[in-house]
């Protein structure tokens, strides 16, 4: 004969369990999710030698335990940003940093569908609670004024229109100088991505500190790693 657990036994059980789950969940990191290309991959490097292994170094430095979570690929467009973002954002990130347009511009695509990517990832984003961060980017002389003037004020005017914080040049310092890149001088080489993690780590520093409550900025967990995401 199967005896049945006493309803007011399993209630009992549930209530002393509720407290360590709800517990479990709070200590869990926030996720900083990084949607790239291949500068924020790390493409020719090591995947901890990437801006956003180092950045989680830098966080922890300054007491700040966060998930980075690095979403870059090599090749990536705004569009194919898009298409990516609703499996990424399963990771339920508290902050969403927007790092495409690179390939749009050297392709030349027609900047009209790019913006339209852009700002569908930014609703995206946002729809699924996370703080949406627009990272910018320039391209060469050779793709002439206009092009360039449009493109970079794409960035702008997304960002503007959203009210949410740009980086407008997040490679700044290290683009086209060759001492900092691998010998295609289109990708940083491991000191070029140590100068791209500084830059992004002063920008986003400001903006990550406020979210944080006194607990999560004094756990004694180790730091959390950084995850590379790929999809199945």
């Amino acid at each position: 004969m199967i005896r049945r657990a006493h309803p007011l036994l399993l209630l009992s059980a549930l209530l002393l369990l509720a407290p360590m789950l709800w517990s479990e969940e709070a200590a869990k990191p926030p996720v900083l999710l990084f949607v790239g290309d291949s500068i924020t991959a790390g493409f020719g490097l090591q995947e901890e030698e990437a801006y956003p292994a180092l950045l989680s170094q830098d966080l922890l430095a300054h007491g700040l335990q966060v998930r980075v979570v690095n979403a870059g690929l090599s090749g990536d467009t705004l569009r194919g940003g898009l298409g990516r973002l609703p499996w990424l954002l399963r990771q339920e990130p508290r902050w969403l940093v927007i790092a495409l347009g690179a390939n749009d511009g050297l392709r030349g695509l027609p900047l009209a569908d790019s913006e339209k990517a852009l700002r569908e990832m930014v609703r995206l984003g946002q729809e699924a609670g996370a703080k949406v961060i627009l990272f910018g980017i320039d391209l060469p002389s050779n793709y002439g004024d206009r092009y360039r003037q449009e493109f970079r004020q794409m960035f702008r005017q997304v960002a503007d229109d959203k009210e949410l914080p740009l980086l407008p040049f997040f490679i700044e310092g290290v683009a086209m100088k060759p001492e900092l890149n691998l010998a295609d001088r289109i990708h940083p080489n491991a000191e070029g991505q140590r100068v791209v993690a500084n830059t992004v780590r002063d920008f986003l520093l400001p903006i990550l500190d406020p979210d944080f409550s006194p607990a999560e900025e004094t756990s004694d967990d180790p730091a959390p790693a950084t995850d590379t995401e790929t999809q199945p």
